[in-house]
């Protein structure tokens, strides 16, 4: 008995293997899958009308001449007619279902489209981040919303499937397209957690510079790129309120992103580096400290740290240098200013290596170390400004040393 049902499976599913109708427009293409069981139907119906007409013409042919359709002949005819309409009837709803599966997958398609347009900006934004997959754009059967042109057609890439999505027939259209939305969902669910430990990290670094972290996020008014507006660009006109919270998501998203984006390009602009290539101890704090040359209490700006005389004086960050030349009190000195409200000065130089204008990153060389201006040795008069006013060093070096450490 299950060899005699196996066998008729096998040919049935011969006769009528699963076939796609491919369609192009615009230069994309679209398909629609055919099940067996439909193709059955399709072939039953053909076939009853083709017999009907046969059986008329058989009829036709074999009535005497002149004679009339009388009696149980005509209620033969009127009974073939009731089944022609019938199939008729079934062919016209059979083709209904058709095309209401196939524009909903269509509409499906474009929804999806939408999505992985969202969340393609949100992947740009995390790219080179080891810490996220990214499988609901790159993979496991996404395929379903690319735009293939026809010669990724030809060889039917699309309908690659792996085993666990099983086969269309068990699981259907519908069933990949849930499975692929919660993959997406799961996607914003990892991009949101990084944002938020990415965020977290950025204000460690930042609370331990000693500057407040209110202050710094105050002064990056009007800074960071436009990935919100694009994002609400896409949704504000959104009918599908599924869509539409989708939409929201993303943004919310989003945002959590460019603030994680905004707090680690503070981060990585800070001067956070020791300003030299050799070491350095430290000869003098920041603060309150007899003066050198009075011998009286007096307010030092920064801190000093010497090392040999012509040692390499380094940017401590990257920025672009907004000075370079003398000034009363500090004598040969280099200003960089690194975005945000942040500054740093190397004074006391021996001689500058760069000019106003310059960018430099961290490692460059601003100069080498002297005791001009008001100075009683070789050192390096090192400055940390924000806002205008100057911060101790010392709290910069040490949240330096946490990022490195990162």
């Amino acid at each position: 008995m299950v060899k005699w049902r196996t066998r008729i499976k096998a040919s049935f599913e011969k006769f009528f293997p699963e076939r796609q109708i491919y369609h192009r427009s615009a230069g994309t293409v679209n398909y629609i899958s055919v099940s067996p069981w439909q193709q059955a139907i399709m072939a039953a119906g053909g076939a009853a009308v083709a017999a009907w007409f046969l059986f008329a013409t058989v009829s036709v042919l074999l009535a005497p001449p002149g004679g009339a359709l009388t009696g149980s002949t005509g209620e033969d005819v009127a009974r073939l007619e009731r089944w022609v309409q019938e199939l008729r009837a079934k062919e016209s709803l059979s083709r209904t279902l058709l095309e209401e599966r196939t524009d909903a997958f269509q509409r499906a398609t474009v929804d999806f489209e939408e999505r992985h347009r969202n969340l393609e900006l949100l992947l740009d934004a995390l790219e080179g981040s080891e810490e996220i997959e990214s499988s609901a754009l790159r993979g496991d059967g996404a395929e379903l919303l690319i735009e293939a042109s026809i010669d990724t057609a030809d060889p039917r890439q699309s309908r690659v499937m792996t085993a666990r999505y099983e086969t269309i027939e068990a699981v259907g259209v519908r069933a990949r397209m849930n499975r692929l939305k919660s993959e997406q969902e799961e996607f914003l669910d990892r991009a949101e957690q990084l944002a938020v430990e990415k965020s977290e990290r950025a204000r460690g670094v930042l609370q331990l510079t000693s500057v407040g972290l209110n202050r710094i996020q105050g002064s990056t008014e009007g800074v960071g790129g436009p990935l919100i507006d694009m994002l609400a660009l896409g949704s504000a006109d959104v009918e599908n309120p599924e869509e539409r919270a989708f939409a929201e998501r993303v943004i919310q998203v989003a945002a959590r992103l460019e603030e994680a984006q905004t707090l680690e390009s503070i981060v990585g602009n800070l001067p956070l580096a020791m300003p030299s290539s050799v070491p350095l101890r430290l000869t003098s704090n920041y603060g309150i400290r007899p003066d050198p040359f009075s011998r009286r209490s007096a307010w030092h700006n920064g801190v000093d740290m010497a090392a040999y005389y012509k040692a390499p004086i380094t940017a401590a960050g990257p920025g672009t240098v907004t000075y370079a030349g003398r000034r009363t009190g500090y004598g040969r000195v280099v200003d960089v200013d690194h975005g945000f409200g942040f500054k740093s000065r190397y004074a006391h130089l021996h001689s500058i290596s760069v000019r106003k204008g310059d960018n430099v990153v961290i490692g460059d060389v601003v100069g080498l170390m002297g005791s001009s201006g008001r100075s009683t040795g070789p050192h390096l008069h090192y400055e940390v400004i924000f806002q205008g006013k100057a911060y101790d060093p010392q709290q910069f070096l040490k949240a330096g040393q946490h990022v490195h450490e990162e």
